[in-house]
């Protein structure tokens, strides 16, 4: 009988190689060993959870692997065409309509089932670096993912320049004990990767989103910060979460639903990834609103100035209207008017003037119009 581990556990460890991996700057690329075509970037046949030789075609490595009764076949491609994926169809006996969702990519992440093959597309994401966010900054780049899964083999199918499958690939043969519980194991292996990048994402965007708020609720932040920021990280973070929210039901399928290609003992390690994917769409969920409270919050900060603005305006028009008043009279050229003659008429009319500006200045300034 096979063992269950703590998923929580294993899953730890599994990123603490991952981590080991990258930092020893390893060579995780493939040459392709197919004669299929370029597409085709790996095809390996895995015997007891060992790599074995992968000098052969994807049709003799299954002949292989099913002449013994015992191992699986992991083909990886990387954007197919029709015609380099119908051999692949016909030695697998693929349904035409998943092969035609992985070759024609931008569909929504699910899980299918066809027969006794399992059809699951992922969507990939990555953070794209920047020195400073703008409102035409791209945060956010997405790819996609497909795996094939049955009895005897793994057929991974990657659309777009980012997720791929070589580290994992060199993680899981440096841990025979994963890769001889069958495909599924793979299958968790890549839908773990997939949200381990999910959460990764997220905690560099809640850095942007961070800054936008300080910057929002700094002072004078209302005039400094663009609201085109503001919007296209919530587009960003829209694209995130349509890659994120639409895997939740079909992780928890896995981890629940029993079928012949998933084991019971690895469906505790789906339950486990469904959680954290379940912590990134809340993730998700909350810097929305965040995002929605910040909008809402440099808006009335914009309105609040444009309200202190129109009161200066406006005690500064009334301040001005005294003169403009006492001219507009005086300038009216009738011969008789209130000391029109008198030798300080002129002093004393500018006296009053002057005495009433100040009068009403400070009544502004006193009311905190000014």
């Amino acid at each position: 009988m096979a063992v269950v581990r703590n998923p929580r556990k294993v899953g730890d460890l599994r990123r603490v190689a991952r981590l080991t991996l990258r930092r020893r700057r390893v060579d995780l690329s493939h040459p392709a060993r197919s004669p299929l075509g370029s597409a085709v970037v790996n095809c390996v046949p895995y015997q007891k959870g060992a790599r074995q030789s992968a000098d052969r075609s994807p049709s003799e490595s299954v002949a292989r692997i099913r002449k013994a009764d015992e191992g699986f076949v992991w083909l990886g491609l990387h954007e197919p065409s029709q015609e380099e994926f119908a051999g692949l169809a016909a030695l697998f006996d693929l349904h035409p309509l998943a092969v035609e969702d992985a070759v024609q990519a931008h569909q929504r992440p699910k899980v299918e089932r066809y027969g006794t093959t399992l059809f699951a597309v992922f969507k990939t994401v990555s953070y794209v670096e920047h020195e400073e966010l703008t409102s035409t900054s791209e945060v956010v780049d997405t790819g996609e993912l497909m795996v094939f899964v049955g009895i005897d083999f793994v057929i991974s199918v990657r659309h777009g320049s980012h997720g791929s499958l070589g580290p994992l690939r060199e993680e899981l043969e440096a841990w025979p004990e994963r890769l001889s519980q069958g495909p599924a194991a793979v299958l968790h292996a890549i839908a773990d990767q997939v949200v381990d990048d999910y959460l990764a994402v997220t905690d560099a965007v809640q850095n942007d989103i961070d800054a936008v708020e300080t910057e929002v609720f700094a002072a004078g932040g209302a005039r400094r910060t663009d609201p085109g920021r503001i919007y296209q990280l919530k587009r960003e973070l829209l694209e995130l979460k349509r890659a994120v929210v639409p895997l939740t039901g079909p992780l928890r399928d896995l981890a629940d639903r029993k079928n012949r290609v998933v084991p019971e003992d690895i469906q505790a390690y789906f339950r486990d990834v469904a959680d954290h994917l379940t912590r990134a769409a809340e993730q998700i969920a909350a810097f929305d609103d965040l995002l929605n409270s910040i909008l809402q919050a440099h808006l009335a900060q914009v309105t609040v100035e444009q309200n202190e603005d129109m009161r200066k305006i406006t005690a500064w028009a009334a301040v001005v209207a005294v003169p403009t008043m006492a001219c507009g009279v005086y300038g009216m050229n009738f011969d008789h008017m209130p000391e029109l003659h008198w030798r300080y008429g002129y002093a004393m009319v500018m006296g009053v003037i002057a005495v009433a500006c100040v009068v009403i200045y400070r009544g502004f300034r006193r009311n905190g119009w000014l």
